[in-house]
């Protein structure tokens, strides 16, 4: 079983005002917004409407061992230049990967053939992965001050997550408001969840999404397989939506 390809369980890029841990909420308030981005197609179409609704972004990136964790932080590093962002942290969730149970983190558990037909939980679900994420990304919220957190979550026209499931985060934005300062207002934020993915793909090009930096692939780091649940997801959705992918295929 694989743990985070960096050994350091948390990294923080530097940017003015010190570490994370350090810095004074931030005086923007209601300006700021905590965006989680994978570095995936609906992650930046996700960042891209955080950029249209708030006047600061940080952006969060989280390694759990997942196959293509180094491809995955390269799109997050040219998402968050392509915005401008400097306040960026990535840490890492090694834990995930050495609890397994995930095709994504566990290579005793082979990445299936796409089934776009299958109602089933795929191999790839990663154990309550989302609330993992939710709990970071609120914490360092609370911290800067931050007003929203976004998420690229989408429950249409995908793999089938449990916790991609808009009423997850009805009750996880319940578990933020008991489970942080009295004073703290934070409020999680999935603007394409209702989406199907051809509708992302229109909507990021709409805001001037860079659909090209993305990856989203679950099995390879230089060429997408075009073969695995994600792929075929994406490319389903750049074919619906009548454009071609930018993104190379094996």
């Amino acid at each position: 079983m694989g743990g985070s390809p960096n050994d350091r369980d948390f990294v923080y890029e530097e940017e003015p005002g010190g570490p994370a841990g350090e810095r004074e909420p931030s005086s923007t308030g209601d300006g700021l917004a905590v965006c989680l981005v994978s570095g995936g197609m609906d992650s930046c179409v996700t960042a891209a409407v955080a950029r249209e609704e708030n006047a600061e972004l940080a952006f969060l990136h989280v390694s759990y061992g997942q196959l293509t964790e180094r491809r995955e932080r390269h799109a997050f590093e040219d998402l968050a230049d392509f915005y401008g962002v400097s306040r960026r942290l990535v840490i890492s969730l090694a834990h995930l990967a050495r609890i397994g149970g995930s095709s994504l983190t566990d290579p005793s558990i082979p990445v299936a053939e796409a089934d776009l037909e299958s109602k089933a939980v795929p191999t790839s679900y990663v154990p309550f992965r989302n609330a993992h994420l939710l709990a970071a990304a609120t914490s360092w919220a609370e911290v800067t001050g931050a007003a929203r957190v976004y998420i690229g979550a989408v429950a249409e026209d995908s793999s089938g997550y449990p916790d991609c499931r808009p009423e997850f985060y009805a009750a996880f934005q319940r578990v933020i408001d008991v489970g942080t300062r009295p004073e703290t207002r934070v409020e999680v934020r999935t603007p394409v969840i209702h989406l199907r993915k051809s509708e992302i793909v229109r909507r990021g090009l709409g805001l001037g999404a860079p659909l090209g930096l993305t990856w989203s692939c679950y099995r390879a780091e230089e060429r997408a397989c075009g073969a695995c649940d994600s792929c075929a997801l994406r490319l389903r959705a750049f074919r619906e939506a009548g454009l071609a992918d930018p993104i190379p295929y094996a």
